[in-house]
């Protein structure tokens, strides 16, 4: 996943940003902050972290290792470390933005489908009032240009 963000304009936005653990998240969400978010305050941003559902595992893999739930639970909880530094970090980024609320959501799931999904529930949310903006980077993003159903607007990492 890379990102996305979603504003709606008017008082008191609802501002989404997906974020993970890669760079490009953090520039977006970077980007939103600064080009986004009132600094006069009253926006509320809400990160949203797509978190891979557990894979199935037979019981025995093609290299004759057994999946214990001792494994399974290691994964597990693997996985959850990882969703809880993107979000971490992502919240760190904005402590240095104090006029900017700030709420979080971790779905499990395809990343394309938790962003479009938690972008559509913003839209609907907003009962069609006011102009709805995305950001988004890469393929992650181009299944939502393609499925969501509000106007995309395309932010790339600058090349270093």
């Amino acid at each position: 996943m890379e990102t996305a963000a979603v504003a709606a304009s008017g008082a008191g936005r609802r501002i989404m940003v997906a974020v993970d653990e890669g760079e490009e998240s953090l520039h977006a969400l970077n980007w939103c902050l600064a080009n986004v978010v009132s600094p006069a305050g009253g926006d509320t941003l809400v990160l949203v972290h797509a978190r891979r559902p557990r894979p199935v595992y037979a019981a025995m893999d093609s290299a004759g290792y057994m999946m214990t739930s001792d494994v399974l639970a290691s994964v597990e909880r693997h996985a959850n470390a990882v969703s809880a530094a993107a979000v971490d970090k992502a919240k760190r980024v904005c402590a240095d933005h104090p006029h900017v609320k700030v709420e979080t959501m971790v779905e499990s799931g395809d990343p394309r489908d938790v962003i479009c999904d938690a972008a559509n529930k913003m839209a609907v949310g907003s009962h069609g009032y006011g102009f709805i903006q995305r950001a988004f980077l890469g393929s992650v993003s181009n299944h939502c240009a393609q499925n969501c159903k509000c106007p995309v607007l395309i932010v790339k990492r600058p090349k270093e």
